[in-house]
């Protein structure tokens, strides 16, 4: 069997989604393949899904900025229902606490460049607004095994609040939500599918081969693949290019019972980005909250070579390492014996920053790199990749003349050059999820 697309997407997650979207908007005829059984069954699944604005560079910070004006107009942005039902933003707001790596400096110049608004908080107003906080500085972070990580600190920390941050309730039901709206413009989803083979003729791509033996002839073809980008990318035969490579990362995330307090008068509670210590921390349904790491430098990384073998089920250690850092900063947080969660893989570049661009392989296109920070720029990320598409496909050299794209609500100016395959490492990035 074989079928004929102008596009194929592999990947139906929250970005291959929004590609296929987008794609399909300008009138393609589009063919997203997911090797799993649903949309935004992989990564997607269990991301945390903030929607926040501190980013290392300008354009970084400019779209997360504009993104978050698609996810609160969300169905605007997706122009039609969904039987699933629709995925929403919950308005929560969001600290980050000071630390040497997060300069609320350079946060705040990048800010006023854009428009995002902002306060900042001293320890009195931390312990104004979040009960139970412990408003001290423990810097740099520390194992829970260590007898200095309960050391008593020396003085008080600050942060930067954004007030439009939040999360979107359900990542996945968003995944949903994007490939429904694209099958409305004409896409069609192909689960159960995987990716074996990327057909190649006359030094351009044509196509993809499947696991069931179906050929899709296509003279695009986009890697939204998330983990298992690189993978896609070894079919394709490109990477030797790319100053910025990508590999996959597992990750935890926990759920807690919120401590008294935090979710007050029916509001939930802020998120916390505290590096300080090493966690996040994210409100959740059934007043519970969400714990992740920041890949503090005393804690070893889980890079794995193949995406399909990363245990599926959260560990005792993570856990206990992950709840008792964030029991620290919130003093009234339990930490229980039982571990619940998720875990996931991250498709993490070397400086944290995402890979939205062309290859060396005409009509091969890549949205890769995502690092675990970049599900709050999905609705962009489809508009990214349809800009390049419809320019480099008709000739431009997005190489030498980086294309830009101008978001309809903020007016932001964005470089698509800062998310180049060929990029400089970005020697300002956090170099962990914040990005």
């Amino acid at each position: 069997m074989s079928l004929t697309a102008d596009a194929i997407v592999v990947g139906a997650g929250i970005m291959g989604g929004s590609i296929a979207f987008e794609l399909a908007k300008l009138g393609l005829v589009v063919v997203v393949v997911e090797k799993g059984g649903a949309p935004g069954h992989g990564s997607t699944s269990a991301s945390s899904a903030i929607i926040r604005f501190n980013y290392s560079t300008r354009d970084g910070v400019a779209t997360s900025w504009e993104a978050k004006h698609c996810w609160e107009a969300w169905s605007e942005h997706l122009g039609c229902a969904d039987e699933y039902g629709l995925a929403s933003f919950q308005q929560t707001g969001m600290i980050v606490l000071d630390t040497p790596i997060t300069p609320r400096e350079r946060a705040i110049a990048l800010f006023e460049q854009v428009g995002v608004t902002y306060e900042e908080w001293d320890a009195a107003s931390l312990r104004a607004r979040i009960p139970g906080i412990d408003a001290r500085s423990y810097w740099p972070p520390k194992r829970i095994d260590d007898d200095a990580f309960f050391h008593d600190a020396d003085h008080e920390i600050g942060g930067l609040f954004m007030p439009d941050a939040g999360f979107v309730n359900d990542p996945q039901l968003a995944a949903q939500n994007l490939i429904t709206a694209a099958q409305r413009s004409g896409a069609t989803l192909l689960l159960n599918r995987t990716v074996t083979k990327i057909i190649q003729r006359d030094e351009r791509v044509a196509g993809v081969e499947l696991s069931n033996g179906e050929e899709i002839e296509s003279p695009v073809v986009i890697n939204a693949a998330g983990p298992w980008s690189g993978q896609i990318n070894r079919m394709a035969g490109v990477g030797a290019e790319f100053t910025i490579g990508v590999r996959p990362l597992r990750q935890e995330v926990h759920y807690v019972q919120a401590p008294p307090g935090f979710n007050a008068d029916g509001a939930l509670g802020p998120s916390i980005a505290d590096l300080d210590l090493g966690t996040y921390i994210r409100a959740a349904a059934d007043d519970k909250i969400m714990i992740g790491g920041t890949e503090p430098e005393c804690d070893p990384l889980d890079w794995i070579e193949d995406p399909d073998e990363s245990n599926p089920s959260v560990t005792a250690s993570c856990f206990e390492r992950q709840v008792t850092r964030a029991a620290r900063r919130l003093s009234t947080l339990g930490v229980p014996i039982t571990p619940k969660g998720v875990a996931g893989v991250y498709d993490v570049s070397d400086d944290w920053q995402p890979i939205y661009d062309r290859t060396d392989l005409a009509g091969f296109y890549v949205a890769i790199g995502t690092s675990g920070n970049q599900f709050k720029n999905a609705p962009l990320v489809g508009r990214f990749l349809a800009t390049l598409v419809e320019s480099v496909e008709a000739g431009h050299d997005h190489d030498e003349e980086p294309l830009h794209y101008v978001g309809e609500h903020t007016g932001n100016e964005i470089n698509l050059g800062a998310f180049s395959r060929k990029r400089p490492f970005n020697a300002t990035t956090s170099g962990n999820v914040m990005g």
